[in-house]
């Protein structure tokens, strides 16, 4: 069962007159990376959200944003007039001593000040709200997991469908390798017959030709690649978290496709190859999105 680290979950909870969004967003990544975004209400439980996201996502790179808001609840903050008065005071002053006009519009100058507003009370994180920001993030944390998984399955359609393309392709090889040899043997013969002036051992050529034929064999090539393409669906069909081990297969997948081409010296057989390499390609891209 494969997992797909492009994800996303999200949840909200709802406590003491507060709304509590949770969104968790995952893309594909070597290792577990976490950025978080949370209320500075939040900053002494957030190594404890963070240990939450490590538990359950294994790898990949994850934005985590908490949200929080008032519902239905009288505001806590007022204006800080005493501020605001200095910040009024000072403005004029420099108006004067600059020679410069004060501004149109105090409201919006003034307000853009820092400590403009004020709490009748500094926030203290209740240990209720802890649990539902908790709650919160475990239930995007699920949500993730789920769309993880029905991912994974579009991936292992995915995967199996290029697999069985490329295992199509190998089946058609064979048809062309007997008429690759003739062509190789007739080539190399005709070359010859045009140099009038040099006699040669035709037993010696039989031999070289042999020797020069066998080292085009693809045989090996052939057996290696199906095997590749079984261990393949057999690693996919397994435990989660083989995405790194389905990338290394994939390489050693090239390697015989590449060799294959190489030895080919047929024009049919070279398009198969390129063939081949389409379809891996496109393995290895969607295979970076796999746990």
């Amino acid at each position: 069962m494969l997992l797909s680290m492009t994800s996303f979950g999200k949840a909200v909870k709802e406590i003491s007159q507060k709304k509590i969004t949770v969104e968790i967003k995952s893309l594909n990544s070597k290792q577990l990376d976490v950025s978080m975004r949370v209320p500075p209400i939040y900053r002494e439980i957030e190594i404890e959200i963070r240990n939450r996201v490590a538990a359950r996502l294994e790898r990949g790179k994850v934005d985590l944003n908490v949200y929080v808001e008032s519902v239905n609840a009288e505001p806590t903050c007022q204006l800080n007039l005493p501020m605001l008065a200095k910040y009024k005071a000072q403005l004029e002053n420099m108006s004067v001593e600059l020679g410069i006009p004060t501004p149109d519009d105090w409201y919006s100058v003034l307000l853009r000040f820092p400590d403009t507003m004020k709490s009748d009370a500094a926030p203290v994180l209740e240990p209720q709200e802890a649990e539902a920001v908790f709650s919160a993030v475990d239930a995007a944390l699920s949500g993730v997991l789920e769309h993880r998984r029905a991912e994974g399955e579009k991936l292992e359609s995915f995967f199996a469908a290029r697999i069985d393309n490329i295992a199509s392709l190998l089946g058609e090889v064979p048809q062309f390798e007997n008429e690759r040899v003739a062509k190789i043997k007739a080539r190399i013969e005709d070359g010859l017959s045009k140099i009038h002036a040099v006699d040669y051992d035709k037993a010696r050529l039989e031999q070289e030709m042999i020797f020069y034929i066998e080292k085009l064999d693809v045989n090996e090539e052939k057996q290696r690649l199906a095997q590749h393409l079984s261990y393949f669906i057999e690693t996919m069909n397994g435990r989660h978290g083989q995405g790194k081990k389905l990338g290394f297969i994939s390489q050693e997948m090239g390697r015989e496709i590449n060799t294959l081409g190489s030895k080919s010296n047929h024009a049919e057989m070279q398009r198969i190859v390129v063939k081949m390499k389409d379809e891996l390609e496109q393995i290895k891209e969607q295979v970076l999105n796999v746990m």
